[in-house]
């Protein structure tokens, strides 16, 4: 590995969504790495969304936006991007925050640290929620944390659930036969995404996925990858392509997971 190339001509699997691959794939790529997009979750809008719109027409002391799929995907239920409505916005991740910057209003909350439901739940901006309504809104079938967290605080908390995950239908048999020579490294940014991508390579491809370093973006994937049978492991320091690019880095000069 080299110090201009950390990469070094190394292909790299990102099951990222198609839409959101493309600027990991050039940072790879501007690190001599050959990036390969095989989504393994697709983004669609739930199959109904008057629940959710209505909940996002109501007034909330907060609105929580879980990621940069649910800011577009409520802008696209007719929403304004001002977001009048909300006393305090938060995001959890600095690409939610970019894509709330971008349709109108600035986060008030983002967590400093790790992206994720735990770093934003000890902000002290909220640890006092008895009463204030709190709308969380997020993909179907979220992570329960943040709810509890909040409600356990007091808060009166609702969802508005405003896309859907699904598994993409592909046929992955010559991914699995060129695998040896095309991937070096992969990455899953999501349990999710990593059931899915095992499901998707079937039994031909488990073996070869499961000796591939991988890179992930919570400890908690760690341990589902880890639980999969994955050998090498790496969590990246932030959920953020820089972050996930270093980590890569690490795994691709053989340094401890």
């Amino acid at each position: 590995m080299s110090s201009t190339h950390p990469l070094a001509g190394i292909g790299v699997l990102v099951t990222r969504p198609q839409a959101q691959a493309q600027p990991l794939c050039r940072l790879i790529e501007s690190a001599g790495g050959r990036p390969l997009a095989f989504p393994a979750i697709e983004i669609c809008p739930v199959a109904d969304p008057e629940p959710a719109r209505a909940l996002l027409g109501e007034d909330w002391d907060l609105m929580i936006f879980i990621s940069r799929n649910a800011v577009e995907l409520a802008l696209e239920l007719g929403c304004e991007g001002t977001w009048a409505r909300a006393t305090l916005l938060a995001a959890i991740g600095r690409a939610t925050a970019a894509a709330l910057t971008a349709a109108g209003r600035a986060p008030d909350l983002v967590p400093p640290e790790r992206f994720d439901s735990e770093a934003l739940t000890a902000m002290p901006e909220l640890a006092a929620m008895a009463g204030r309504r709190v709308l969380i809104v997020r993909g179907e079938g979220g992570r329960a944390l943040l709810g509890e967290v909040l409600a356990g605080r007091g808060a009166l908390v609702q969802f508005a659930e405003v896309y859907r995950r699904v598994r993409p239908a592909v046929d992955a048999r010559a991914l699995v036969a060129d695998w040896p020579t095309r991937i070096g490294l992969a990455i899953a940014t999501s349990d999710e995404a990593l059931q899915n991508l095992v499901e998707m390579l079937g039994a031909a491809g488990r073996d070869l996925l499961l000796a591939t370093p991988l890179v992930v973006i919570s400890e908690r994937t760690a341990a589902t990858a880890r639980g999969l049978g994955f050998q090498r492991v790496r969590v990246a320091e932030r959920a953020e392509d820089p972050a996930i690019l270093a980590a890569l880095g690490d795994l691709a000069g053989g340094a401890k997971p």
